[in-house]
């Protein structure tokens, strides 16, 4: 997936947020006490340093609610950003402008947050073949936001959902019958464009998932590094080799060394913490 995606797709998700906020009664407090009229100009800017995303959706939010609004980023979705620096400028009505920040700002800072993080993994994995991939531990309904969070942040994008890639679990092994058993199954029942990923969590299901064959990428399950660096000799090139379960960033550096191709990490999504943005009249 691009790192940038067509307004009309997320159009319906910053719809959905806009509505939630200003439901059923509109902006109460601006209507108040903001004459009508009254023209601004807004600054998105950056409170902490960090690798941008969401600029793309907070622009959406402002033009929403009052296409009028002149909207201008300073920072594309992708680029590092320093405290105090401006993101985005907003001019227009000055009420336009105050309905729209909470919407934009939560989704900016969220998914500047996971590119920041994003940015960081990837950092540590300099030198090495690895990359750093997320996962589907997302926020319902927000996946694709978030899984362009980390393209922000340099990070590779996993499977999007359950159609569009095999990934044979624990689960699916103990419930068939067996490696070969899904392997066999997989094979005969994808299409010549759909890959088979097998999960293990020892050397002895690699080296059975090696011998019966068919999978194009093999899952290290919670593996220590020692084991992860057997785990890479015992493959010799044959597969793709992703790592996964407990991927903290103190550890990528060790992890990457091993020779994995990828690492992917949950947290990258589900424990990313927001970045500091703030809408500066």
């Amino acid at each position: 997936m691009t790192a940038t995606l067509p307004d009309f797709i997320l159009e319906p998700l910053v719809r959905a947020a806009l509505t939630e906020d200003l439901t059923p009664m509109g902006d109460v407090t601006t209507r108040a006490v903001i004459p009508a009229g009254t023209r601004y100009v807004a600054r998105l800017n950056a409170r902490e340093p960090g690798v941008v995303s969401g600029m793309q959706i907070a622009a959406i939010a402002f033009r929403l609610v009052d296409p009028g609004l002149k909207v201008e980023t300073r920072v594309a979705d992708g680029q590092p950003c320093a405290p105090g620096q401006t993101l985005m400028t907003i001019e227009g009505d000055a009420g336009s402008i105050l309905m729209g920040e909470r919407v934009a700002l939560n989704f900016a800072g969220r998914l500047t947050g996971i590119a920041t993080m994003t940015a960081a993994f990837v950092a540590q994995t300099k030198g090495t073949k690895a990359r750093v991939t997320c996962t589907r531990k997302t926020t319902p309904g927000l996946r694709v936001v978030e899984k362009m969070a980390v393209a922000h942040g340099g990070g590779s994008n996993h499977r999007f959902g359950l159609s569009d890639a095999i990934l044979i679990k624990d689960n699916h092994v103990a419930a068939a019958g067996g490696i070969r058993a899904v392997l066999e199954a997989a094979r005969a029942a994808r299409s010549h464009m759909m890959r088979i990923e097998l999960e293990v969590d020892s050397l002895a299901q690699l080296e059975e998932a090696l011998e019966v064959g068919g999978a194009d990428v093999i899952l290290l399950d919670n593996m220590d590094t020692p084991t992860l660096h057997k785990a890479v000799a015992l493959n010799a090139g044959r597969v793709v080799l992703e790592a996964s379960g407990n991927m903290r960033l103190e550890r990528i550096a060790e992890v990457a060394a091993t020779g994995v191709d990828y690492i992917s990490s949950g947290a990258l999504t589900h424990s990313a913490r927001t970045l500091d943005l703030g809408l500066d009249f």
